[in-house]
Formats: C-alpha cells, sequence, structure tokens
C-alpha cells in the first residue's frame, strides 16, 4: 500500500493589502494636517491722556522687572504682607490718599497684581496706574 502525504496548503497572510490601507492612510494625514507655525498674539496697548496728578499729594509705588518694589523711594518686601504693612504705615489709616502704581513693560503680571490686590484688601480708593503720555 503506497500512502501519500497530503500536503496542506501553507497559510499565510498577504500583507499587501494591509500596507496599502495603512500607506493610503499615512498620505490621507499628511495631506489634511495643517503645520502652522506658532505666532505671538498682537495686543494694541492703550493709551492715556490726562493731566498727570500733583507729585507732593501721591504715593508712588514702583515694581521692576525683577519685582522688587519700592514706595516713595525706600524698599519694602514684594510679598503681599510687607508690602501691606508699608503701605498701611505710609498711609497711616487715610485710603483717600491717592496711590500710584508705577510698573516696568516687562514686569510680570504677579507683582502688579499683587500690588493691586494689597491696595484693595487696605480699601483705598484712589489707586492709579501710570501710563506714558501719547503727546
Amino acid at each position: 500500500m503506497n500512502f501519500r502525504q497530503l500536503r496542506r496548503p501553507e497559510v499565510s497572510i498577504n500583507l499587501t493589502p494591509l500596507i496599502d490601507v495603512v500607506f493610503l492612510l499615512l498620505i490621507f494625514f499628511m495631506v489634511s494636517t495643517s503645520f502652522s507655525e506658532l505666532t505671538q498674539l498682537v495686543v494694541d496697548l492703550p493709551e492715556a491722556e490726562g493731566t498727570p496728578a500733583s507729585a507732593d499729594s501721591t504715593v508712588l509705588l514702583v515694581v521692576d522687572v525683577q519685582g522688587n518694589m519700592t514706595l516713595d523711594g525706600e524698599p519694602v518686601p514684594n510679598d503681599a504682607g510687607g508690602l501691606s504693612a508699608a503701605l498701611r504705615q505710609r498711609l497711616s489709616g487715610n485710603t483717600d490718599i491717592p496711590v500710584t502704581l508705577s510698573a516696568d513693560a516687562m514686569t510680570p503680571h504677579q507683582y502688579v497684581v499683587t500690588a493691586i490686590d494689597v491696595a484693595a484688601q487696605l480699601n483705598i480708593t484712589r489707586l492709579t496706574i501710570a501710563t506714558e503720555n501719547t503727546r
């Protein structure tokens, strides 16, 4: 008796259609994606016109680029507690004295907001922010 071995067909997966589909998806995503450069936000800063306040009747709070604060030329701590104590001592309870906040254009907002927040906590009613004159 002659037994022949049955040859089983080799099982394989044809990867060509899969590669074609992946390639088409890759092309689709490359074409549909827009590569844009990051742009800076353009901001028009406000300009102010008006009469400057008299220098002898105001308290001048200056904040520089590093966040250092001076109150009428004397350095004060740039944290809320130190600034609050210095302003309270300078104003001696009179919240109607005008306070002018002058901050450098490159000062981080953190320090300016801290100064405004301290002024609000002390109920300072006449807080102005210094600007450059446009004339």
